[in-house]
């Protein structure tokens, strides 16, 4: 009795958990799709060159690519500096109306690295990729739609979890991989949604534990702020602010930080006053080369008055947790092999969910037909069965 009551309570738990975020799974996998060849699509939609990477001796100074965007965007603000790897021959600027302006709130310029002239402008913010991003991060809700779907990953992980609990003992009286394909549809559905739940166990853990890990990245980023961040700036915390003009050199701020680091490569640069560094630092952030390193950002900052290195550290493990979770979320360590590869897992889970949805629905009608019978029939039936 004891076993049949606890099958009950894993049942429960794995149809209710599977049902609340059956919905939401499907448009996370459906939208996903497409994010996993993010690179590859937007390689095939851009039009511009991409050339071989700008050696030390052959690029151009950052101080020169701010000056530049500057004359092309006189009414903006440089917030961030970035590179990136599909790109060699490219710097990208982040400008924005201030400061202090709210971070959808941004133009994405590219300069050339070469010369440091502008070659030109990406709208990051419309388009088929940038609606697959929203709804598959936070359903065009921002830090409410993100914790929403981190709950949806939850009980996503919960559903699976039970769903192994509840396939053991079947497993022990059938052989694996069976499919009853001589009994009723609904029994030839419940083998197929087994098989494939084990199938893809391993994936379906994984996308569904970093996918819940990404959806608190803003807290997390709040979290690195409020603490490493701001223990870091802690000794400018009264100094007086700094005026633009008597900024130091970018460049000279950004050798100063490899040096620190020589066995690492710059990735993303925050100018002084934005949310990532303080009024008084440019906050240079790199990784490392191998493919390990290559996805953990180290900050150092830079004094923007005198260009002096002030403190470098090694990111918190729960940043770098979420730093690790993003690639085996989408599958984007691997290269192209490894995309296709969760791109089947994706359909497979998109198969599952369907399939476990199927099975609701057929057991709701089988029980209100059982019940719609037994309402026409119960005055016929034999007392002795009432």
């Amino acid at each position: 009795m004891a076993t049949v009551k606890s099958a009950k309570r894993w049942f429960w738990w794995h149809k209710w958990t599977s049902l609340l975020c059956t919905v939401f799974l499907l448009l996370l996998c459906v939208t996903g799709l497409p994010l996993v060849f993010h690179e590859e699509i937007e390689h095939w939609t851009e039009h511009h060159g991409h050339g071989e990477a700008a050696s030390p001796q052959d690029r151009a100074s950052l101080d020169k690519i701010l000056t530049e965007a500057k004359v092309a965007e006189p009414n903006k603000v440089t917030r961030f500096i970035f590179w990136d790897d599909a790109h060699p021959d490219a710097v990208f600027l982040s400008l924005s109306d201030s400061l202090m302006a709210p971070a959808d709130n941004y133009t994405i310029v590219e300069m050339d690295a070469h010369s440091g002239q502008v070659a030109q402008h990406h709208d990051d913010q419309e388009g088929f990729m940038y609606v697959m991003l929203r709804l598959h991060t936070d359903l065009f809700a921002g830090l409410g739609g993100k914790l929403f779907l981190g709950l949806m990953g939850i009980l996503f992980v919960i559903s699976i979890v039970t769903g192994v609990v509840l396939y053991g003992p079947i497993m022990k009286k059938f052989d694996f991989g069976m499919i009853r394909t001589g009994k009723s549809r609904r029994l030839k559905w419940l083998d197929m949604h087994n098989l494939l739940g084990i199938v893809a166990l391993f994936w379906t853990l994984v996308v569904g534990l970093t996918g819940t890990i990404l959806a608190t990245s803003d807290i997390v980023v709040g979290l690195w702020q409020q603490g490493q961040l701001a223990e870091m700036t802690a000794p400018y915390q009264h100094a007086a602010p700094l005026h633009p003009d008597s900024l130091a050199s970018l460049d000279q701020a950004a050798r100063v930080a490899m040096a620190a680091a020589p066995d690492m490569q710059l990735r993303t640069v925050a100018m002084p006053g934005t949310m990532f560094s303080s009024k008084h630092h440019y906050a240079i952030f790199m990784n490392g080369n191998t493919p390990l390193t290559a996805k953990l950002l180290k900050p150092a900052l830079i004094d923007a008055k005198t260009g002096e290195l002030t403190d470098m550290r090694d990111m918190p493990w729960y940043v770098n947790t979420l730093f690790l979770s993003q690639p085996l979320h989408f599958g984007d360590y691997g290269g192209l092999p490894l995309k296709i590869i969760w791109a089947l897992l994706d359909a497979i889970t998109i198969a599952i969910l369907i399939t476990g949805l199927y099975l609701w629905i057929a057991r709701l009608k089988a029980t209100r037909a059982q019940l719609a019978w037994l309402d026409g029939n119960w005055t016929d039936m034999p007392a002795s069965t009432i």
